[in-house]
């Protein structure tokens, strides 16, 4: 098998760093021949390029839009934030096998995100949109019933909206499966992040936004599931890591041997699922909401949250008030009625979105 050539877009980060160790179990198979970062961790990324010595490597924007245009097999966007979307979209044009980690640049980007993908040319790599991926194999698209995507709960689950108002910052960063960064695992405590995945399923799989359920399944052993018009049930089960994605998302359509240790079947497990308590966390009921209006609205809903979560950890602002002030902000929102978007107006609504955020904590405040 030829190895893969793979440019790593946000190589200090989570998925950044498990792809390299991908990598490093398995030279046969993937060469990285670019790497880029934010920048904020600047010793780690040059160690990276002393070991991996790719033909490209840069910090910042720039440099990751301008390596996701280089010629490769395959682009790992792992970029966190609206700032992956120029990079996703340099990609798309060259033609490359987009394996997206940044789920940003496809809720905000949208159609026009939508518009530059060949068919097939997205490869998800959120867990829950893999596992959708995965188990989609087993039957067309026709006999699709409804997807059903699985949420931890994160660490408030159960509680009532009355034990959520004196949540601190760490508190909302102890999630109970995964460790993430903070803006992704504070997502994760509001279900803000559950939100903006069933919008990236609706765009990844075309599913209209009434078929696609959110349960809360708290052991997270099974990451997301399709229903086809049967009756049956397929579902894609592991360990509640980022591996197995990561590979695939990599090696897409293959596998990749080992990437994950399997779940222990001698050991006795307790899975279950719960419905999810909207009343309490109204993050997935808005996200519905801003992906059914479309256009701009899915870029507004992402950063109004972005400015909010900072609030929150900087004091600003108490942890049910995150989605409150997404609400506020999206309400006041006039979505542009041109059929076609451009960048422009999208980061324009972003920006929009962020001062609109930003005047309405400082009134609260």
């Amino acid at each position: 098998m030829t190895a893969r050539d793979i440019v790593i877009l946000g190589s200090t980060g989570s998925i950044g760093t498990q792809a390299l160790d991908l990598v490093r179990a398995h030279p046969d198979r993937f060469r990285v021949v670019g790497l880029t970062a934010g920048g904020s961790n600047r010793e780690l990324f040059e160690a990276q390029v002393a070991e991996f010595a790719p033909t490209y490597s840069g910090l910042g924007e720039e440099a990751s839009t301008e390596a996701a245009g280089r010629a490769c097999d395959v682009v790992l966007n792992g970029i966190t934030g609206a700032v992956g979307l120029r990079p996703t979209l340099a990609a798309l044009d060259a033609g490359t096998t987009l394996a997206l980690a940044n789920k940003e640049s496809l809720i905000i980007g949208g159609p026009l995100v939508k518009e530059r993908a060949r068919p097939g040319q997205i490869v998800p790599v959120d867990s829950e949109h893999s596992a959708i991926a995965q188990s989609l194999r087993a039957g067309s698209a026709e006999e699709v019933r409804r997807l059903v995507l699985t949420a931890s709960g994160g660490p408030f689950r159960g509680r009532t909206a009355a034990e959520l108002a004196d949540v601190t910052p760490e508190q909302a960063l102890a999630h109970p499966n995964f460790a993430m960064g903070r803006v992704i695992t504070t997502n994760s405590a509001t279900l803000v992040n559950k939100g903006l995945e069933v919008i990236e399923a609706h765009l990844l799989f075309d599913i209209p936004f009434d078929r696609i359920d959110v349960v809360v399944h708290p052991q997270q052993l099974i990451h997301s599931m399709v229903e086809f018009v049967d009756g049956a049930v397929v579902a894609q089960l592991g360990l509640p890591t980022m591996l197995v994605p990561i590979a695939l998302g990599m090696g897409w359509p293959d596998r990749v041997p080992d990437a994950e240790t399997p779940i222990d079947w001698t050991k006795a497990a307790d899975w279950r699922f719960e419905p999810l308590d909207d009343v309490v966390f109204p993050a997935v009921t808005l996200a519905r909401t801003a992906g059914e209006r479309g256009g701009t609205a899915p870029a507004v809903y992402n950063a109004a949250n972005e400015v909010a979560v900072d609030a929150f950890h900087e004091g600003r602002l108490r942890f049910p008030d995150i989605v409150s002030a997404v609400a506020h902000v999206l309400d006041r929102h006039d979505v542009p009625s041109k059929e076609h978007l451009t960048v422009d107006d999208v980061l324009a609504a972003d920006a929009w979105a962020r001062a609109e955020a930003a005047a309405l904590i400082r009134r609260r405040t």
